[in-house]
């Protein structure tokens, strides 16, 4: 493998920096929020508990790292409410994730039981009050995200409008996800289909919003560059899903925090999934399916 350039290396170090400053300010926030929560009896704290474990225990930042980068682009100077919208990216993020491992059924993520499995073996006689906390975790993260961008330190118009890039997506991945079950009935999916799903699952909240985000906060338009920043978010987005979509059938558990071939057991019709159904003929096919 060939060594890395200069600029690649200031480039890796600058992400790397951009986490570890990201990742003390996020345990710092749910400090605070606990002390508030902590007189409102114990399903709550439990809840945001969870939620911090969620958030805390890996994840790489890009999505953070997409946002500092992008007010850069603006100006090197401390941005007012730069902070407030990584953390609300990444809150939304953790959303994300606890209701995906609910419509999955999934056990694991990031290398420790998901939200929902932790409620299931604690709440093991009553699976639907563990359902309903898990639910009621996901929210409380959700509504975390669009809360710390209308508490931010900056102007009205600034907190409104970064609040309604994170609404937006925000339904926009709710959307999303009805598409990505959707996907998994009828005849096999076309490639449209899969971007399409691919774009608003994931494009427009990991990839589009932070870029928004951080032009806001720096005090730039994003609206004068929509067309090359939504060109750019679904190419990352669909490039994103593709490596997930891989790592998934091919990935080393210990590595990727969940177990590898889930899509395919669970009949998900992925990109991967659906390249090998598209290749497999007779008996293959049958296996896959």
């Amino acid at each position: 493998m060939p060594a890395e350039t200069e600029t690649e290396t200031g480039v890796r170090d600058r992400l790397t920096a951009h986490r570890d400053r990201f990742d003390a300010r996020f345990a710092d926030y749910f400090d605070t929020v606990a002390q508030q929560l902590s007189p409102l009896g114990s399903f709550a704290p439990e809840a945001l508990e969870l939620v911090r474990d969620m958030s805390l225990r890996g994840g790489k930042r890009l999505r953070v790292a997409l946002l500092y980068e992008a007010a850069r682009l603006v100006t090197s100077e401390a941005v007012a409410g730069l902070e407030e919208a990584a953390l609300s990216v990444e809150l939304l993020q953790t959303h994300g994730l606890i209701h995906d491992d609910i419509v999955d059924d999934s056990p694991v993520r990031r290398g420790a039981p998901s939200v929902y499995y932790a409620y299931r073996e604690r709440f093991a006689d009553r699976p639907q009050t563990a359902l309903g906390l898990a639910v009621l975790a996901g929210d409380l993260a959700a509504f975390l995200s669009v809360r710390v961008l209308l508490t931010a330190p900056v102007p009205g118009e600034l907190r409104q409008a970064m609040a309604a890039v994170q609404a937006t997506v925000g339904a926009d991945t709710v959307v999303g996800q009805f598409l990505d079950l959707e996907r998994d009935f009828g005849p096999l999916p076309d490639r449209a289909l899969l971007d399409l799903v691919s774009e608003y699952k994931s494009a427009r909240y990991s990839v589009l919003a932070p870029l928004r985000l951080g032009l806001l906060a720096a005090g730039a338009d994003p609206a004068a560059h929509e067309g090359e920043l939504a060109r750019y978010a679904t190419l990352v987005g669909i490039g994103g899903q593709l490596c997930d979509d891989y790592l998934d059938l091919f990935g080393d558990a210990d590595a990727t925090g969940r177990p590898a071939g889930s899509d395919l057991r669970a009949g998900r019709r992925s990109y991967a999934v659906c390249a090998v159904l598209a290749a497999a003929t007779g008996p293959e096919r049958e296996l896959v399916e």
